[in-house]
């Protein structure tokens, strides 16, 4: 008699497509109804912490984190996008994406978002969170029929390979950054969280629920979005406009080579774009789940780019935290003055400064020039980048507001409304405004043995009296 265990296919060749066995594929796993259950609990769980990084990344002082922050977001809305893809094909509408699938695991996901400080933070996403959320997409590759439901069964397993990722590097964090005290100071919340999650029947409703009313402590006073960038000791000038990046690059008379320096600093600037973006993602509600991939999605690429630059520097032989006064007063002045929609005019404006020749084709032609490979690929794929972002900015900015040229014009209009005071960050002394740049150009040349051009070297214009686009002379971002 055959059976699933004594069939052979043809000439031994692998069953089912190599997915598994024929004994595998025979399995009952699970029913529809219950493999959508556990795809509405995944999916939602990705959703919130898809929000937990963008809410957290701005007013987190360190760099490391923020980049980790805007990459772990990334991942977030890629697989719940997925997830909601899934589900809309199994027979279910009304989806019902958007509504807590239990109301403990909602709590314990406020919990997280509501953690006091940054050691919290970590153990509530890498120690909880992100492990519950691992467990459960584990569960459901082996519980599944591989053969009948491989689409979700291939959806978690691209998924756990980068949640896998996000837990070593949580693990890291945690280990560096959360000292014995404050790990002692947390047992009791760590106890609600592990509770919450019983409360819930585990994060994918796969165990009993336990009974009883899920209880709060972070999140009794909810967190508001803090769109205040903050920064660690490596930044200690954050208000520091004493070196104009542009005027310098686009000046024919100053050789390619030390430009490539000043398009490192340009490119670790950047982190004020993730910090900017962060707001209008957290502020922006209500949008289809296709423009939170889109927009988190170039807020990554923007914390790529910062740390092209600080790999550039590093490849030059530069301390930078010791040299470069990297400002915040863009991401700053954006987030205390503009509503989210003015944010992202702003933002749409300035990437269309970036399209024309005197934008990223002419920084990738000064990379080219200066003879340094590294300068030249990094400006060869960010300039990919903004073509892509011209094009998010088109769909998600341009589209809705329904006229190209008058988009353009409103976000020319509310780049003029910032305000970002030179003077009076002097005054009340926030900064002196240094000219940093001839200490970085003389650490250059002597990690690099070359002889300083004293014009170079001399070089000391500030942002004293212009903003820094294309309209006088070329972008920030």
């Amino acid at each position: 008699m055959t059976t699933p265990e004594n069939y052979h296919p043809y000439r031994d060749l692998p069953p089912v497509a190599g997915i598994c066995t024929i004994a595998d594929a025979a399995r009952i796993g699970f029913s529809v109804d219950e493999c959508v259950k556990r795809l509405k609990r995944h999916h939602w769980v990705l959703k919130r912490l898809h929000m937990v990084f963008i809410e957290r990344l701005t007013s987190e002082p360190i760099y490391e984190l923020k980049m980790g922050f805007s990459l772990h977001a990334h991942y977030c809305a890629e697989h719940a996008a997925q997830w909601r893809k899934r589900v809309g094909e199994m027979r279910e509408p009304p989806l019902g994406l958007d509504n807590a699938p239990d109301r403990a695991l909602d709590v314990f996901l406020d919990e997280v978002a509501c953690a006091r400080d940054t050691p919290a933070l970590l153990v509530g996403l890498y120690e909880h969170a992100v492990p519950a959320l691992l467990g459960a997409l584990r569960r459901h590759m082996e519980g599944t029929n591989r053969l009948v439901d491989h689409p979700s069964f291939r959806i978690c397993r691209f998924a756990v390979i980068e949640l896998e990722e996000m837990q070593a590097y949580g693990k890291l964090a945690v280990a560096r950054l959360v000292p014995a005290v404050r790990r002692s100071e947390l047992a009791n919340w760590k106890a609600l969280l592990a509770r919450l999650l019983e409360q819930a029947g585990q994060l994918d409703g796969s165990a009993p629920a336990r009974e009883g009313e899920p209880g709060r402590l972070f999140s009794i006073s909810p967190r508001a979005f803090d769109g205040v960038p903050q920064r660690d000791e490596r930044f200690p000038d954050p208000y520091n406009m004493g070196v104009h990046a542009e005027a310098f690059l686009y000046d024919p008379k100053f050789p390619p080579e030390p430009k490539t320096l000043m398009m490192f600093y340009k490119r670790l600037r950047e982190i004020d774009v993730p910090e900017m973006m962060a707001s209008i993602i957290a502020e922006t509600k209500g949008k289809p789940w296709g423009y939170y991939v889109d927009m988190t999605r170039q807020l990554w690429d923007e914390a790529r780019h910062a740390m092209m630059g600080e790999v550039g520097f590093v490849h030059a032989g530069i301390d930078w935290g010791r040299l470069v006064r990297v400002n915040f007063t863009w991401s700053l002045a954006l987030n205390t003055q503009l509503t989210a929609i003015e944010r992202h005019a702003v933002l749409y404006f300035i990437e269309q400064g970036l399209m024309p020749k005197t934008g990223k084709r002419f920084e990738w032609e000064v990379g080219t020039a200066s003879g340094d490979p590294y300068s030249r690929m990094i400006q060869d794929y960010d300039w990919a980048d903004e073509v892509l972002h011209a094009h998010i900015g088109r769909e998600w900015f341009v589209r809705p507001y329904g006229d190209a040229k008058k988009a353009i014009e409103y976000g020319d209009k509310s780049w003029t409304k910032v305000l970002i005071d030179w003077s009076s960050y002097r005054d009340k002394g926030l900064t002196g405004h240094e000219n940093w740049w001839p200490k970085l150009y003389l650490a250059w040349c002597e990690a690099n043995g070359r002889k300083p051009d004293p014009a170079v070297l001399a070089y000391d214009t500030s942002y004293a009296a212009s903003r820094a686009d294309l309209k006088d002379v070329s972008v920030s971002a």
